[in-house]
């Protein structure tokens, strides 16, 4: 057909109409229209040659251009869409190199195939338009719950029909073995909302905390108004959930208003997610503190936390074990991802005899390395000591404190103590040189004999060798794995060296080597610095072992 007999005025129209039906802006459709017919025109002139189509918005007329650009002789190659400023004198007026000339040429028969090409580039515009439109207006929602239809099932994956396109409810983000059928409403979260080549994908999820957190938000006025705040959750989808909570008003319970009257708050989220029992806990910032609250309902009589591995033992009576663990693991595991840290649970028989076990190798420590007799070592070991160095270089008085020590025993327990670490300090040292540890390493501050013997036995031999260290290789420390925390074991770990203290080390020796000039390091934030090589040198272990 040729475009001059077409009604101009019906393409104007046919392009409102397909605007309207997939709501997007018409003149993203018009502009399809006018690449589609450029490229119907360039199979007629030549596909070299730049053939442009411009539609009159308001008449529907389709206006056909030829464009020549202004190049200079060496840039010229391809003829029919360039020339020289000396061919472009025939036509203009003082040409320059960037000018162009437009010309119009008559309109195209668009043939069976071009009618065909047309409508193809048409479709993939319109189409294009009509996912911008969708990821524009989902990709704000993200985080948030909507509702909506079920169109489908495919191998486990539900379809869901959400208004203005489709997403996708995963199988793994099902709570339980829910099954749905086409047309049943449903509730989800919007886990995420990506770009991809086939369009914009949103992931839905019934099975993450935040969808919990959300539904929550929509039962409870106090944590929409911000009086309440969720500080953290964790589920078991489909089987129990613990929700941690505090209030910024102290007339408001916290615990009380997430529950409601009768429990009628906390049952619309339970009858939501498929009766999953949840647990409403209030937030401390005392973490052994908020632990008790997260183990409920098992009472725990002790609590002791180790802040730099993030691990924290729980003592609790023998009846309360099974209580406290819950079914398979499910209370401890959903109290250890609420407070983020790993937990050690044990009966009081437990602790009893690990303390036990502690106390009578401290008192087998002292009398064999201070040669006292069982009931003396005893006594250090109850006053707290537990190692030699305690005894060797504590004041004096806080020896003479326990009966039985007056100030002369206690200066003979310290210089046995001093007499038993300088000779084992003698012994490690020649154990480091026999290694190969070289001087540069030895004369190094900051380093004991002890810690050289185990720098040798891990190959790390001259001050060189200790500079290309990471300081968690030195420290040790905890990396995240697919998940999972694992345990990095540092070289210096056994002599109590801190992260910060092994970074002080190795940035030490690179300054005295010369790689590193102090000038260059920032004096304002050491330790913000220190922190962030740290992380990186972490990140890229954890991304190596994966």
């Amino acid at each position: 057909m040729a475009i001059t007999s077409a009604n101009q005025l019906e393409l104007l129209q046919t392009a409102e109409a397909v605007a309207r039906e997939k709501m997007i802006d018409p003149g993203l459709v018009i502009e399809a229209m006018e690449e589609s017919l450029a490229r119907a025109a360039k199979s007629r002139y030549g596909s070299e040659m730049d053939i442009r189509v411009s539609i009159d918005r308001k008449t529907g007329r389709a206006t056909f251009t030829r464009v020549r650009t202004v190049v200079t002789d060496e840039e010229l190659e391809n003829y029919q869409a360039e020339m020289t400023v000396d061919q472009a004198k025939q036509y203009m007026v003082d040409p320059k190199v960037g000018d162009t000339f437009v010309e119009e040429v008559p309109p195209v028969e668009m043939g069976r195939i071009a009618a065909q090409s047309a409508k193809q580039v048409i479709l993939q515009k319109v189409r294009e338009a009509e996912r911008d439109r969708q990821y524009e207006e989902f990709k704000d929602r993200a985080g948030t719950i909507i509702n909506g239809q079920v169109k489908r099932e495919e191998y486990g994956n539900v379809i869901v029909d959400v208004g203005a396109g489709e997403a996708i409810l995963r199988r793994n983000e099902k709570i339980g073995r829910e099954s749905y059928r086409p047309n049943d409403r449903i509730r989800c979260y919007i886990k995420d909302v990506r770009r991809e080549p086939r369009g914009p994908q949103i992931f839905l999820s019934r099975t993450a905390p935040e969808f919990m957190a959300e539904l929550f938000k929509m039962e409870v006025p106090e944590i929409y108004d911000g009086i309440i705040e969720i500080k953290a959750v964790a589920r078991d989808p489909g089987s129990r959930a613990k929700i941690a909570v505090i209030s910024y008003d102290n007339s408001i319970d916290p615990v009380g208003a997430c529950v409601g009257m009768r429990g009628s708050r906390v049952q619309a989220v339970v009858n939501e997610l498929q009766g999953e029992k949840i647990d409403i806990i209030p937030w401390n910032e005392d973490q052994p503190t908020f632990l008790v609250n997260a183990l409920q309902p098992a009472e725990v009589t002790k609590v002791v936390l180790d802040e730099e591995a993030e691990r924290i033992e729980v003592v609790v009576p023998e009846e309360q074990l099974s209580l406290a663990i819950g079914r398979r693991g499910q209370n401890v595991r959903l109290a250890s991802q609420l407070t983020g840290l790993d937990i050690d649970i044990m009966t009081e028989a437990e602790e009893s005899a690990r303390r036990q076990a502690e106390f009578e190798t401290r008192t087998k420590l002292f009398m064999d390395t201070l040669d006292l007799d069982e009931f003396f070592a005893q006594l250090l070991v109850s006053e707290g000591f537990t190692d030699l160095e305690e005894v060797a270089y504590v004041e004096l008085d806080e020896l003479m404190v326990i009966d039985g020590i007056d100030e002369g025993t206690a200066e003979e327990l310290q210089a046995r103590a001093r007499d038993y670490l300088d000779a084992q300090a003698r012994q490690a040292l020649e154990n480091a040189r026999e290694l190969g540890v070289e001087d540069s390493l030895v004369e190094f501050d900051g380093l004991t004999p002890q810690m050289l013997e185990a720098l040798g036995k891990d190959g790390i031999k001259t001050l060189e060798d200790f500079a290309t260290c990471a300081d968690w290789e030195l420290a040790g420390g905890w990396t995240s794995v697919n998940g999972e925390r694992v345990k990095d074991d540092g070289i210096l770990e056994p002599f109590d060296i801190s992260l910060e203290e092994a970074q002080h080390l190795v940035m030490t020796a690179r300054v005295l080597l010369g790689w590193v000039n102090p000038e260059d390091m920032n004096p304002e934030d050491p330790e913000e610095d220190a922190a962030e090589d740290t992380d990186a040198a972490t990140d890229d272990e954890a991304e190596a072992r994966a």
